[in-house]
This record gives C-alpha cells, sequence and structure tokens, in this order.
C-alpha cells in the first residue's frame, strides 16, 4: 500500500478548514461539503474534517485527495463514521475501494473539484487517460458509504 500523504499548510488548515467546516455545520454546503466524524484508531474519540462527498450512479463516495492521511487511517479502523450537513447527522459504514475500481470514481471527482483538489493529483485530471488515473490510484484512498441512519 501508498504511505502518499500532503500535508495541509498552516493556510488550509487554520482558514480553508475551519471556513468551511463552520458554514458545512451551519447547513450550508460548498460543492457538496460534509463534516466527516469518524473515532481515532488510538483514542476513540470522535475526530472531524470537511470532506467532498461524491455521487455516482446512486452510490456515495469519499476520495482522500491528499493520500493516505490520518481520517483514512482511522477509517479503516473504525469502518465507518457520521456525515454532517447543519443539524443532519448520517451514520454510515464504509469499504476501501480497491485501487483497479477507482479510475471512474477518480475521473469523477476530478471533474467536480478540480479547480479545489487537483494539484494533489500530480498533473492528471479528468481528461487524463484510463492508465494515468490507474497510475495514482493507490495514492488516494477512496470508501464507498452506505448510510445506515439518521438523526
Amino acid at each position: 500500500m501508498s504511505t502518499h500523504v500532503q500535508k495541509p499548510g498552516w493556510f488550509t488548515v487554520n482558514v480553508l478548514n475551519r471556513a468551511v467546516g463552520w458554514l458545512t455545520r451551519r447547513g450550508l454546503s460548498v460543492w457538496g461539503s460534509r463534516v466527516l466524524a469518524v473515532r481515532g484508531r488510538k483514542s476513540g474519540a470522535w475526530r472531524t474534517t470537511p470532506v467532498n462527498l461524491l455521487t455516482v450512479d446512486g452510490a456515495q463516495y469519499l476520495v482522500a485527495p491528499r493520500g493516505h492521511v490520518q481520517w483514512t487511517h482511522n477509517m479503516r479502523a473504525a469502518g465507518g463514521g457520521e456525515l454532517l450537513l447543519g443539524k443532519n447527522v448520517e451514520e454510515f459504514t464504509a469499504v476501501e475501494i480497491a485501487d483497479d475500481d477507482k479510475t471512474p470514481l477518480l475521473r469523477a471527482y476530478l471533474k467536480r473539484w478540480k479547480a479545489e483538489v487537483g494539484v494533489f493529483f500530480n498533473g492528471v485530471g479528468p481528461d487524463s487517460s484510463d492508465a494515468d488515473l490507474r497510475r495514482i490510484a493507490p495514492d488516494h484512498p477512496v470508501f464507498r458509504i452506505t448510510v445506515t441512519g439518521r438523526r
């Protein structure tokens, strides 16, 4: 498995993520944003981060543009979590997608959010070849989520 990680800078952590998280927690989705809550694999405490919720053919996915970051490790351990949009909370289970199956999902993700996250995909975009998308697939975890409850 790849260990690829692109850590966010100060501006992203302290300004962008906080702003998107603040708006999303108040019910204003920014281009499909949700706040992901997942239990920490070591502490068991809830950890939150803004994410983009991708829908393809009626199924929902979470893509990690920055690679194998903390929420992806926690997701693997917890097997699910919660997505928040305002007061709406969706509990879900998650299954990681195999690298060979990621190509259409990465293409759809980049088609929608390339302007926001394209820099993390090493020059690969929505119009790149299947071979290029398959080459970067190990660096970008993708989870299919299934909503199991709403609060």
